[in-house]
């Protein structure tokens, strides 16, 4: 299906055009799986939200603003991807699927998430990267059993203390924001293992040695003139990372140390479920 039919027939709200875009897809799949993503659509046609069964809804890379109050009836459902939309705001709908265990929001115009965020209790990723956030939703930190977030090129500046009420929180990836320096949350947080501050405005690194959960920071392309102490096997991409924590000195002169290698990036793959 060509994308230009495709973006013209998902304007008409026909019957017959939504079977074309659902492709025939008159029954509930055997593998409880729709992916609808990169079909043009401004509007989810209702009849998906028929599939009461449905696990997985990928709805990335299309054009839509909200969602259908209908999708309520998914009630099974436990990966929703919106990612790569035109959302400016959270549709409320989304909180009320509780099973929810990934939630993809990355890519959209998003400035804030709704205070009904904190329904999603079995919630354990979610993306929230490439919008315009200005700062964390403190809601986030009523997730209680988030593992991973993504939250990178956003406009943070700063992270709410809230969040080390997040116990189970394990990886947090906050590259390209406008840190200006390490979010001092994160020192209180003793059970995290992957840091990415990659890409921000910090010039100074505390000691991250008294973190003894942490298996990998990311701190490179920061205006910083010492590395973060890590304690020994944490590996570290930034500069000096694999010499001394501060540049070295010869004969009054400052020697920088850097990597040929490329600091990791958050998977592009969508996971599934623990």
């Amino acid at each position: 299906m060509g994308n230009g039919l495709k973006a013209i027939v998902a304007f008409v709200p026909s019957n017959k055009c939504q079977k074309y875009l659902l492709e025939d897809l008159e029954e509930m799949p055997v593998d409880k799986m729709v992916d609808l993503s990169g079909r043009q659509m401004r509007r989810l046609p209702v009849h998906i939200c028929s599939f009461r069964e449905l696990v997985k809804l990928y709805l990335s890379d299309n054009n839509l603003n909200h969602l259908p109050p209908e999708l309520e009836q998914l009630q099974n459902l436990q990966i929703l991807a919106l990612d790569f939309n035109n959302f400016k705001a959270l549709p409320l709908v989304v909180c009320t699927l509780k099973q929810l265990c990934i939630l993809y929001l990355g890519n959209n115009k998003l400035c804030s998430l709704p205070l009904e965020l904190r329904l999603l209790q079995n919630l354990k990723t979610l993306w929230i990267e490439s919008n315009c956030l200005q700062y964390l939703p403190e809601v986030v930190c009523e997730l209680s059993l988030l593992k991973t977030l993504h939250a990178g090129s956003n406009a943070l500046r700063t992270l709410p203390p809230q969040l080390q009420c997040l116990q189970e929180l394990r990886t947090i990836w906050l590259s390209g924001n406008l840190l200006s320096e390490f979010p001092p949350v994160l020192l209180d947080m003793p059970f995290l293992e992957v840091i990415d501050v990659d890409r921000n405005s910090i010039r100074f690194f505390p000691s991250l040695a008294h973190l003894p959960g942490l298996k990998l920071v990311i701190y490179d392309h920061n205006p910083c003139r010492n590395a973060p102490k890590v304690a020994k096997g944490v590996r570290r991409v930034g500069r000096w990372s694999e010499e001394t924590p501060e540049p070295r000195k010869r004969s009054g002169a400052v020697i920088e140390i850097t990597l040929d290698e490329k600091p990791l990036l958050p998977p592009a793959a969508k996971n599934e479920p623990e």
